[in-house]
Formats: C-alpha cells, structure tokens, sequence
C-alpha cells in the first residue's frame, strides 16, 4: 500500500510540474571546466508546486549543512537554475530539462558525469525529507571520493 502511495505521489508531483525531469534521449555534452568539483544542480521554472519547493529547500539544507568547507572552496557547488530565464536556456538544454530537475554531476579532470535524481527527488522530498536529505549526502560523499 505504501509503494503504491509513492508510486501515486510521485505521478501527481509529476503531472503538477510537466513531466519527470528530463527527455530521454542522448547524453549532456562534455564541457571542459578547470577544478574538480561535484555540483548539485536543481532546475526549477517559473511557477513551482510544493514538492518542488521542498526539492530546493532540502537539497540545500543538505549540501550546506554537511559540506560547509566544500562549498566555501568550491569543490562542492549547489546551483538552482530558473529555466524560464533566457540566459539559463543552454543549461537547460544541455541536461535536457523542461520542468523541475535535480541533477548531481562530477566534473573530473575536465569531463563530466551525472546523474538524475529526479524521481528520487519528487519521491522523498516532501514527503520524506529526512530520506531524501541523506540521499543527496550519500550520492555527493559517493562522487567526492
């Protein structure tokens, strides 16, 4: 029965805010970049359902609260990404995102890899804040090593 209230969360969340996250087709261009570094990547629009807000507001509390000093020399970076703004669109386009999206990438020695959260996200933020704070920690510490 929980599975499928999750299951049944996650579709509404979904629906409410476009989609799940990302088109399904190909990969993110490499870019080259200069510093090593995992970045923590929330993409939002305009107009944000609660569970998209809850996204944000954890993803955040998280990355700040257990990697202060990452931040602060920037090996770690959280970035939230209005893709309703014009200069945000190469961005967008580059993960291929249309609605609300969280994204964990590494970028090492000038090549990156990610990872969708997305449906992670929309499953635990709101609703299991706690869970999903410590998913975020996980899959950083994870990406950091």
């Amino acid at each position: 029965m929980k599975q499928l209230f999750l299951a049944l969360t996650l579709c509404l969340g979904l629906a409410a805010c476009g989609g799940n996250g990302a088109k399904k087709r190909g990969t993110a261009p490499v870019e080259q970049t200069t510093k090593d570094r995992v970045e923590v990547l929330y993409f939002h629009g305009k107009q944000r359902c609660a569970t998209c807000m809850a996204i944000e507001k954890n993803a955040k509390e998280a990355v700040g609260a257990q990697f202060a000093d990452e931040l602060k020399n920037g090996t770690v970076v959280f970035r939230s990404i209005d893709i309703s703004k014009a200069e945000n669109e190469k961005i967008a386009e580059k993960y291929e995102v249309t609605w609300s999206s969280l994204f964990v990438c590494k970028w090492k020695d000038g090549k990156e890899t990610h990872e969708n959260l997305t449906e992670y996200a929309f499953a635990n933020a709101r609703t299991a804040p706690d869970t999903f704070k410590s998913g975020v920690i996980e899959k950083v510490e994870a990406l950091l090593k």
